[in-house]
């Protein structure tokens, strides 16, 4: 009688599919994200300081995308100069921390991972600050060099933070992740507060900047954003499946196929980058990669075929508002983007937290 084999060495196990969302509603999911996001974008490039019709704005856009443009209309100008590079931008950066923050939660199996909670923003902003003081730039790329310091910070700044939380607590429990993430916040902050206090003339553009803005965001920053966000976005929507696996525990997830080093560096890297841009590009923005991954899970359910798509667009899309909100709300005067979403993520942070004591009780 044939020994049956073991799964663990199983090279050629199968997986559920991960193309996304399955089954007849995929259609209906797709349109209604779809009618989402541009009644989304719309409302936010039509209101404003200066609020601006939606037929108008919508006539624009369209305008727009045939290449026609009314020469010396205001209106016009604020929404494809002004407006619309940063909506997009504000979209993109928003998209782009929240499937951050889902796939960290899905490798770590912990709700609280996120950039800003585990200090990969910290180090990323740290880096951008950095290299903007130092005026570190790539020839014919001015917007690489504090990208690529960025996301060098950041990776470094995850590998440090899980690596310390190891020598800790070698189970790498929630509570010693968080705790060490949190001090390493507050030691990348004072950091900043220092180089701050040195930046001289730069002193008001890096203290608005820290505080998450992207305000005089152009199309430069929307085309490298949407680049970083369709391959690292891509690479992390690929790895779904194996999160799915890291459910289980790692070595369930050895068990039936995943190698598990591989797919933790594969998507800590390219969660790194996606960070290191977004910071490099919008500043310290908080809580987006915390907060959206929570709610796209009541929503859509806890499958990240499913979530991390739900979490670009839910992202996205919270990010947008909470724009509007910061520009709106003591109009004229902006309010950095920042302090929107710490205000809403500290409040759902504190709410989390104490479900997962109760949990835990």
């Amino acid at each position: 009688m044939s020994k049956p084999q073991s799964t663990a060495g199983n090279k050629k196990t199968r997986f559920p599919s991960s193309t996304g969302f399955s089954g007849s509603a995929l259609p209906w999911r797709i349109a209604g994200f779809s009618v989402l996001i541009l009644v989304s974008i719309l409302l936010c490039i039509a209101l404003g300081s200066v609020p601006i019709a939606l037929d108008k704005t919508a006539r624009v856009l369209l305008d727009a995308l045939r290449g026609i443009r009314a020469a010396g209309d205001m209106e016009t100008t604020i929404i494809l100069t002004i407006r619309l590079p940063r909506v997009l931008g504000v979209f993109l950066v928003g998209a782009s921390l929240s499937i951050c923050g889902a796939a960290m939660q899905g490798l770590l199996r912990n709700p609280l991972a996120d950039g800003a909670t585990l200090g990969v923003s910290a180090g990323a902003s740290l880096g951008a600050m950095l290299a903007i003081l130092f005026g570190i730039s790539l020839p014919l790329m001015p917007l690489a060099g504090t990208a690529l310091v960025a996301v060098l910070f950041a990776f470094l700044s995850l590998m440090l933070v899980l690596s310390l939380a190891y020598a800790l607590d070698r189970s790498l429990a929630t509570s010693t992740i968080i705790l060490i993430g949190v001090i390493y916040t507050m030691f990348m902050g004072s950091l900043m507060s220092l180089l701050i206090s040195f930046s001289g003339s730069k002193l008001r553009s890096i203290t608005f900047w820290t505080m998450g803005s992207l305000s005089g965001t152009g199309y430069g920053e929307v085309i490298f954003l949407s680049v970083a966000l369709l391959v690292c976005g891509s690479v992390l929507l690929l790895s779904s499946r194996e999160l799915d696996a890291f459910a289980m525990g790692e070595d369930n997830a050895h068990n039936i196929g995943v190698s598990v080093k591989q797919v933790k560096l594969r998507v800590m890297i390219f969660v790194s980058i996606l960070i290191g841009v977004s910071v490099s590009i919008g500043g310290t923005i908080g809580f987006v990669g915390l907060v959206i991954p929570h709610i796209s899970r009541l929503i859509i359910g806890p499958s990240h075929r499913r979530l991390l798509p739900a979490s670009i667009v839910l992202g996205g899309v919270f990010l947008l508002f909470c724009d509007l909100l910061a520009r709106t709300l003591l109009s004229p005067i902006e309010l950095p983007l920042g302090v929107v979403t710490s205000l809403i993520g500290a409040v759902f942070f504190l709410v989390i937290l104490i479900r997962s004591r109760r949990r835990m009780a």
